[in-house]
């Protein structure tokens, strides 16, 4: 008995057409962090600046969440991981 296997070629415009499918990193509010904690990690993990940081939080705190960040799939599960480990409350969408 033999097992036929179907080849599939793809261009490299297809992968990168996949791979550009962009997801969001989402910050939620919680009652466990403080504004200081939330700040430090945005500076810490995603670059932004201290002014940035504080406009997240206080969204987070007024509005229940927050994008923080975009890109592909693998890369917002990454953040998320990072940013569970510091005790925040976040998802990829």
């Amino acid at each position: 008995m033999s097992t036929q296997v179907e080849e599939q070629t793809l261009t490299l415009e297809e992968v990168l057409a996949g791979l550009k499918e962009l997801h969001r990193l989402i910050l939620w509010n919680d009652d466990v962090n403080s504004f200081d904690h939330v700040i430090y990690c945005m500076m810490k993990y995603l670059d932004y600046t201290e002014s940035q940081a504080e406009k997240i939080a206080w969204k987070v705190h007024n509005e229940g969440k927050c994008a923080v960040l975009e890109g592909s799939f693998t890369e917002m599960e990454i953040y998320r991981k990072i940013l569970q480990q510091e005790g925040l409350t976040v998802s990829v969408d």
